[in-house]
């Protein structure tokens, strides 16, 4: 096959793949969560399957604890976390009237422009803003609820979901073994390189940071829970749940849990301080033990590389796309410095004429 028949194949099947999460992306959800899981857990059931259990019984083990962890979870938390979200919801207008009142003297003090002469107008018609945004919320929120199609989307979603995982995670060796066999002949070992180093990238990054965030999340949810401020586990959680998103996780839970601190704390100093004390030491954390320990510094992957990738799959795919954003990060960036080596190896970027093969010597 010559080149220009090689970048044909790949340029078509690349169509077709995008073709294929365009078409199917609204039921692709339980598959690609049940490849997520089946490949986050593939570890733990090579280490069970060395330590003497059979692979079926590696992987039912793991996926049955993995669902009844997760339902505990969601059985303790969501009803705490629906509650705080509906009371964030209704004390929207509250907080934004308060913050404003608090910090509006205080930048007048050192601006002086007609925006602020025209400060009330602005307030009226931000907070019938925020008033309309909630209740489209709630609207929102109770259509999904009792949303026929939306319950029978959960419903699948829980049930497909643990299914494939367990299916994909039992096979999982078999599978890879399979597309091997599939890699072209003359460029198996290359491929196989690069899909180590693909590999190393993905399971420093997703299941490095899965982990990072989990902790965050507890860590973020309990501390400011404790300190008595309002809707402090629902900012937690989310604070680490998109901690995965560099730099946006901690910028959201600082600006939204100082400024509910503003509102309910204050003129007392030493509770707002704690509240900021808690992000400082939860950024030193994350940086400095928990980053450099499951992640590594070598991943491969820029922060804004990471962002792109994640705006760009959420914008042409949904939630799918968000789901493989990091995956698809990953690969191209591989790819990318593949063709980079590549480049500066040719004489593209040398100057150098290319060699030609010497002729045989006649006898």
């Amino acid at each position: 096959m010559t080149l220009k028949q090689q970048i044909k194949f790949w340029l078509i099947a690349l169509l077709v793949f995008v073709l294929f999460l365009l078409l199917l992306s609204n039921i692709l959800l339980p598959f690609v969560l049940g490849m997520a899981i089946a490949y986050f857990l593939d570890p733990v059931a090579d280490r069970l399957e060395e330590a003497g259990l059979s692979r079926t019984a590696a992987t039912g083990i793991i996926v049955g604890l993995f669902v009844v962890l997760c339902a505990l979870t969601l059985t303790l938390l969501v009803p705490m976390i629906i509650e705080q979200v509906l009371g964030l919801l209704d004390r929207l207008p509250v907080y934004y009237q308060s913050l404003h009142d608090f910090l509006l003297p205080l930048i007048g003090r050192f601006v002086d422009i007609p925006v602020f002469q025209q400060s009330e107008e602005i307030r009226k018609g931000f907070g019938q803003y925020i008033g309309e945004a909630v209740k489209s919320l709630g609207s929102v929120s109770k259509d999904i609820i009792s949303g026929g199609v939306a319950v029978v989307n959960m419903m699948a979603l829980f049930v497909i979901t643990p299914v494939v995982a367990f299916y994909l995670l039992r096979d999982w060796d078999h599978i890879v073994e399979r597309v091997d066999g599939w890699l072209p002949r003359n460029h198996k070992e290359r491929i196989r390189s690069l899909a180590r180093e693909i590999d190393e990238v993905l399971s420093g990054f997703v299941r490095g940071q899965s982990l990072v965030c989990l902790i965050l999340a507890t860590y973020y949810g309990f501390a400011l829970m404790l300190t008595g401020l309002e809707f402090g586990l629902i900012i937690g959680i989310i604070t680490g749940l998109i901690s995965f998103i560099p730099f946006i996780g901690a910028i959201f839970g600082f600006i939204a849990s100082v400024g509910v601190a503003l509102v309910q704390f204050w003129p007392d100093p030493v509770m707002i301080g704690i509240v900021i004390a808690i992000f400082v030491v939860g950024q030193i954390v994350e940086g400095y033990i928990l980053i450099p320990s499951m992640v590594g510094g070598k991943i491969g992957l820029h922060p804004v590389w990471v962002m792109f990738a994640l705006l760009a799959g959420g914008t042409l795919f949904g939630f799918v796309g968000v789901l493989i954003a990091v995956p698809m990060a990953a690969v191209v960036g591989v790819l990318s410095r593949f063709a980079v080596d590549q480049y500066l190896q040719s004489p593209i970027y040398s100057g150098a004429p290319p060699e030609e093969p010497e002729e045989p010597i006649e006898k």
